[in-house]
């Protein structure tokens, strides 16, 4: 018997530990060479693990463990034949019931054996779960009938055809009056992401010197720029001028100039950069995530949006990759997409700084000694106090701040 272990290979620098989430082939099973066997999920994204060879698979690990790199996962059995008898078994059977009724039955059996043998990849398996669609719904294209991002993005696509008899049934209401008094409890293990977010976030607050500052902006002059420019803009570039390559550029345009907020603590050094990598804070089903933006001081306002529209898509989708959400110098986080007025945001380890935009309200302003309805947005700069003093947080967000009070100088560079 020749026996080949699987074990947890290296993903990145960055990461030490994964955890089985899905085993794609079950205990037993003979698995041929390159052919995905699970699912890891690291602390950034989920991966599929080949098999190192083909031959009969033992599973060691179990769902849901936790496995270091170089954890042994399963046990691969080369010395096994692969069972080819296996294949013509279900000719003969086909042609037995071929005189009586049973043929009828027969056809449907392949088809949901078609349609449920393969498992969505990642990528799919995300996008069936934020469309509310079955994978036993969707017929795989890939190997072995997987199922493909493409074939989600297709079964998403197709959807609206399937709701118009779903609104049918309107029955359903009754069961909400038995539950109003219920009291179950539902108890699930976080995720590795999850884990990771809770970690990082607990681990900011207590071994920086984290403060924040407020400021107010008024964004009367910015918005008049997008309604002047927005239409030509998007013509030309494809895309729309957003409030956020404006923000981004004008973070770029300081931290260019205040070194201290674009530096970061390692050790007993502070280490400088002489470029901007910014961050952008995006929201995902499993998490947030904030894959950077590099060099925004070099990039244009098209380069920009379309680099954020690129990263988005990638993180709401979870193909981002390891590469894609390391780096960062500095982190911009807009909470006013969910309706935040205001709040305080934490340190993006090992950053020392971190904006947050926030909702644009109508507010009366004293302007020129008159009182005129502004659209007004909050911000908050969140700083480790052990690389920033006070002084240079409130001075770079009022830098900011006139930036975009002036766009004009922000586009001339002045």
């Amino acid at each position: 018997m020749s026996m080949v272990e699987a074990k947890v290979p290296t993903i990145g620098e960055s990461v030490t530990e994964v955890t089985l989430s899905k085993w794609l082939k079950p205990n037993g099973a003979y698995v041929t060479l390159d052919e995905p066997i699970c699912e890891f999920e690291s602390d950034k994204a989920t991966l599929e693990f080949p098999a190192e060879a083909s031959g009969i698979l033992t599973h060691v690990a179990e769902e849901g463990q936790d496995l270091e790199i170089g954890a042994l996962v399963a046990r691969i059995d080369t010395s096994a034949v692969k069972p080819e008898a296996a294949a013509p078994a279900p000719a003969p059977k086909a042609e037995t019931p071929a005189p009586a009724a049973p043929p009828a039955a027969a056809p449907a059996s392949p088809v949901a054996a078609t349609y449920a043998s393969g498992h969505p990849s990642p990528a799919a398996s995300k996008i069936l779960k934020e469309n509310d669609i079955a994978p036993a719904a969707v017929a795989g294209t890939g190997r072995d009938g997987r199922i493909t991002k493409e074939d989600a993005l297709k079964a998403a696509e197709q959807k609206p055809t399937a709701p118009s008899p779903a609104p049918a049934p309107p029955a359903a209401p009754a069961p909400v009056a038995h539950q109003a008094f219920s009291r179950g409890e539902e108890r699930k293990k976080m995720s590795r992401m999850r884990r990771t977010i809770a970690t990082r976030l607990v681990r900011a607050k207590n071994e920086t010197a984290m403060l924040t500052t407020f400021n107010e902006v008024d964004l009367t002059e910015v918005m008049a720029l997008r309604a002047k420019y927005n239409e030509r803009f998007e013509k030309k570039y494809g895309i729309k001028l957003g409030f956020m390559s404006l923000f981004a550029k004008a973070c770029a345009k300081v931290l260019m100039e205040m070194p201290d907020v674009n530096a970061r603590i390692e050790g007993d050094e502070v280490v400088y950069h002489d470029y901007v990598d910014i961050s952008i804070a995006i929201s995902t089903p499993n998490g947030l995530v904030v894959p950077p933006v590099h060099n925004v001081e070099s990039l244009s306002f098209a380069d920009i949006e379309l680099k954020i529209k690129e990263l988005s898509g990638k993180a709401r989708n979870g193909t981002l990759s390891l590469e894609e959400m390391q780096g960062g110098t500095f982190t911009i986080t807009n909470g006013g997409v969910f309706g935040s007025l205001m709040s305080t945001p934490i340190l993006n380890e090992p950053q020392s700084a971190i904006l947050g935009m926030h909702a644009i309200k109508e507010r009366p302003m004293a302007v020129n000694g008159q009182v005129v309805i502004r659209p007004m947005m909050y911000l908050a700069l969140s700083y480790d106090h052990r690389v920033i003093d006070g002084s240079t947080s409130v001075t770079f967000l009022v830098k900011v701040k006139e930036l975009l009070e002036d766009p004009g100088a922000l586009l001339l560079g002045l």
